[in-house]
């Protein structure tokens, strides 16, 4: 600007004019406060409050009298170091993800899942299924319009008076599934629950082969009148798929037949022991 008037012999006035700047820009002089003061004020409240951010140490602040814009304490606090580390989420030791390893045997390993579909009426149901991972069963469907997680606890212990509970459980991240009625009831039973990785339904691969021939068998070929009818069909078609139904995975054999076979063959292994 200083050019400019003595170039053209002008004002500063008409030379800001003339270059489209204001007055008070061309005037205006740093002034650089003493951030001291404020520096060693701000650092002994974060060391006396380490997990404050700078905008509740800004109130600390102005409550002692020291008013200071908002933008000169993150300059400060920036420059100090003082910013919070933000804590990592501690791990669940109950949580483990991926796909978990082939059970031996059966009660070793349940899968459970979810799945919905619709009355004639048009309302929604859901269904409730856990099989037996290594004899294939199905061991419970249950049909409800609602199954929150204090269902699931109360077919588990429904399903603990039929037989003995597994070692582990492979579920998804469902609401349900995730909920602490069921986290304290695996707790109390001493049963390992096994989350599969999020968006990864494969690795429950057993649950979702399951649904699909439910789906394709029954779901898909009847029409349900009514809660009722559909909790009727669905367990008819639970019993037929453990007494009747081939499964390829098992040499075409039936669930219930595997199941007895796998039982005789766990009974006799003492006495073989014992003659050896």
């Amino acid at each position: 600007m200083v050019y400019v008037q003595e170039r053209l012999g002008l004002s500063q006035r008409r030379a800001c004019r003339l270059v489209g700047s204001a007055r008070s820009s061309i005037r205006y002089r740093v002034r650089r406060d003493d951030d001291d003061a404020v520096r060693t004020r701000l650092r002994e409240l974060a060391e006396h409050r380490p997990r404050f951010g700078y905008r509740r140490l800004q109130v600390l602040l102005r409550r002692e009298g020291i008013i200071v814009n908002h933008k000169r304490v993150t300059r400060l606090y920036r420059q100090e170091g003082l910013t919070v580390r933000q804590r990592r989420r501690k791990s669940r030791t109950r949580i483990q993800r991926g796909r978990p390893p082939a059970p031996q045997r059966a009660n070793e390993q349940w899968a459970l899942d979810f799945l919905q579909d619709a009355l004639a009426s048009g309302r929604t149901i859901r269904l409730l299924s856990v099989i037996d991972v290594f004899t294939r069963e199905a061991l419970v469907l249950e049909v409800d319009t609602s199954l929150p997680g204090s269902r699931v606890v109360r077919v588990l212990d429904r399903l603990r008076d039929e037989r003995p509970l597994p070692a582990q459980i492979v579920l998804d991240n469902g609401p349900e599934l995730i909920s602490h009625v069921l986290e304290h009831w695996a707790h109390q039973n001493e049963v390992s629950l096994h989350f599969i990785d999020p968006g990864k339904p494969v690795q429950n691969a057993h649950c979702e082969s399951f649904h699909g021939r439910l789906r394709d068998e029954c779901l898909n070929e009847h029409w349900f009148l009514g809660l009722a009818d559909a909790r009727r069909l669905v367990e008819a078609w639970r019993q037929d798929y453990n007494q009747n139904r081939p499964h390829s995975a098992l040499g075409y054999q039936t669930p219930a037949a595997f199941a007895r076979e796998v039982a005789r063959a766990a009974a006799s292994l003492p006495e073989r022991d014992g003659l050896s």
